[in-house]
């Protein structure tokens, strides 16, 4: 048998490159990660970055609340990384900056000296500035201006991804790390937005199934979710790929509990109800036409066939 050239290029024929930035091990996972499967299977190389180690984060699967996993927790959570990053098929690079926690109460309590959100983001945003001029990606994806919900970490990661990606197409910033690169499209990752939390809901309902999202919206209506903000402009098919994605969320085993509420769907009804996964362009360096289904609309000079995709087997 022949073997299959790479099927997603760009105008000069080089494989397409996506660059995935997130703030802890098994963010990766719970966003977008069925985007990427389908990227993956379709010959894109891409890349996750890893801001921090995910130290100080909680134990959230009591099967793996030890004392011997509490003890080494960063160590544990690198390996999980290394499996998700299996499953996943993709490369992945640590940044090296030091989880800092969920802060609770009220007031807040000061983050921990030197910990990954106190940074200035234009000096932490040197490591990725590197990584982008090394993988020179087409496409990268963070979060928004709210870290995707409120967490320190999460929001430090917005801040350095948009310096980086400024600084590394100036060539007169960072020049130890190479040649300039300009990145052609960015996204906010809008994975968990609230039309498709609100469809999941419904469908449970109207199967006569208990909603793993009831009390969030107990008295909610379909005007009051109408009425939310949608910064949804591109919708990626990847519902074949969903399985792929819940077997990623599993290799962080401290971090997911197969038995809460993200399994409680059945993958039938979640491919039904809402097959993509969805982001907002934010930079686009091409000029595409919106809404789009594709994160590499505009890039991408290839034409796919139904042969190529495969089902993420």
């Amino acid at each position: 048998m022949t073997e299959r050239p790479p099927l997603r290029t760009d105008s000069v024929g080089e494989p397409l490159r996506l660059l995935h930035v997130h703030a802890h091990p098994d963010d990766e996972s719970s966003k977008g990660a069925a985007t990427t499967a389908r990227y993956v299977a379709e010959g894109v190389r891409v890349m996750v970055a890893t801001c921090t180690g995910g130290e100080r984060g909680s134990i959230l699967n009591p099967a793996m609340e030890r004392p011997d996993i509490e003890a080494n927790l960063a160590a544990v959570r690198a390996q999980e990384m290394d499996l998700a990053r299996e499953v996943l098929g993709i490369e992945q690079t640590w940044l090296g900056f030091v989880d800092s926690g969920l802060p609770e109460g009220d007031p807040l309590p000061p983050l921990p000296e030197g910990c990954f959100a106190v940074q200035d983001p234009e000096v932490a945003a040197g490591p990725l500035v590197q990584v982008l001029r090394q993988f020179r990606p087409h496409v990268v994806t963070t979060y928004d201006e709210n870290g995707g919900y409120p967490h320190p970490d999460h929001i430090m990661c917005h801040k350095v991804t948009m310096a980086a990606v400024a600084a590394a197409a100036d060539s007169q910033a960072w020049p130890e790390h190479g040649p300039a690169w300009e990145v052609s499209k960015v996204y906010f990752d809008h994975t968990f937005n609230m039309a498709r939390m609100w469809a999941m809901h419904c469908a449970m309902v109207e199967r006569g199934a208990p909603s793993p999202f009831a009390d969030w919206f107990q008295g909610k209506t379909e005007a009051d979710i109408a009425a939310e903000p949608n910064r949804v402009t591109t919708s990626v098919y990847c519902a074949d790929y969903f399985h792929v994605r819940d077997r990623a969320l599993l290799a962080h085993a401290t971090q997911i509990d197969p038995d809460g509420i993200w399994f409680r769907i059945p993958l039938e009804l979640q491919r039904r109800v809402w097959p993509t996964e969805d982001f907002e362009l934010v930079i686009d360096r091409v000029g595409v036409a919106l809404p789009e289904d594709d994160l590499f609309e505009g890039i991408a000079a290839d034409v796919r066939t139904a042969e190529h995709l495969g089902n993420g087997a």
